[in-house]
């Protein structure tokens, strides 16, 4: 089995313990070393080669994003994912500037930490479900106003159904999960679920990738 390498950089060291303890439990990844500030997570992706480069934003010396911005000047074949306990739309689109490969909140699960990195080491990007309204806002602002679908345009070559394409209308709109819930009366993780199979339909990887491909074929 191919293992993918990976090496952890947050200043706390409890946090890089957890961490790598909870990615060593799955036998696909593989820690090869840890660092506790931006420039010494850069040294080790020059030293050792991973494939992944999880990165902390907030670190003395040199932060996360900025890491992640010159990590292909040490290890060009490295994708940096930012791990935060901030979804703010300032980190977010930082984090898109700098080429990040993926965008974490601290208390994804481990489900979805593992399906991020895997979908990073498959060439996408992966920025979790809680900043993809963030994502949505900034494509929108770059692509002017959502278009308005014409009855003649009305066929679906992905099959969504009416709620499919009600959630996929809120989340191009800005919405989080929690919001989406709310408004439509079920639970968060109905709208989870949905909006995996939303993906899945469209054949994408992520929120972005989602958001992109609706607005780009007017899907909704």
């Amino acid at each position: 089995m191919e293992h993918i390498k990976i090496v952890l950089a947050d200043d706390h060291v409890l946090v890089r313990k957890g961490i790598r303890a909870m990615l060593e439990s799955d036998a696909e990844m593989e820690v090869v070393g840890e660092a506790g500030n931006g420039q010494e997570a850069l040294e080790a992706a020059r030293a050792l080669k991973p494939d992944i480069l999880v990165l902390d934003i907030r670190m003395p010396q040199m932060d996360g994003l900025s890491a992640a911005a010159r990590v292909k000047e040490y290890s060009p074949g490295t994708k940096a994912v930012i791990l935060s306990m901030h979804n703010s739309e300032e980190y977010v689109l930082e984090a898109l500037n700098a080429d990040a490969y993926g965008y974490l909140l601290k208390d994804t699960d481990k489900e979805e930490f593992l399906k991020a990195l895997r979908a990073v080491h498959g060439g996408s990007k992966y920025y979790t479900g809680a900043v993809s309204h963030v994502l949505a806002n900034q494509l929108l602002q770059g692509q002017g106003q959502r278009p308005v679908r014409r009855e003649e345009d009305s066929s679906d070559p992905y099959n969504l159904s009416k709620r499919e394409k009600q959630i996929l209308r809120m989340v191009i709109d800005g919405k989080h999960n929690k919001e989406i819930a709310e408004a439509l009366d079920k639970s968060q993780r109905t709208i989870e679920t949905h909006r995996f199979n939303i993906m899945k339909k469209l054949g994408v990887n992520n929120a972005i990738d989602m958001v992109n491909k609706a607005v780009r074929e007017n899907i909704a």
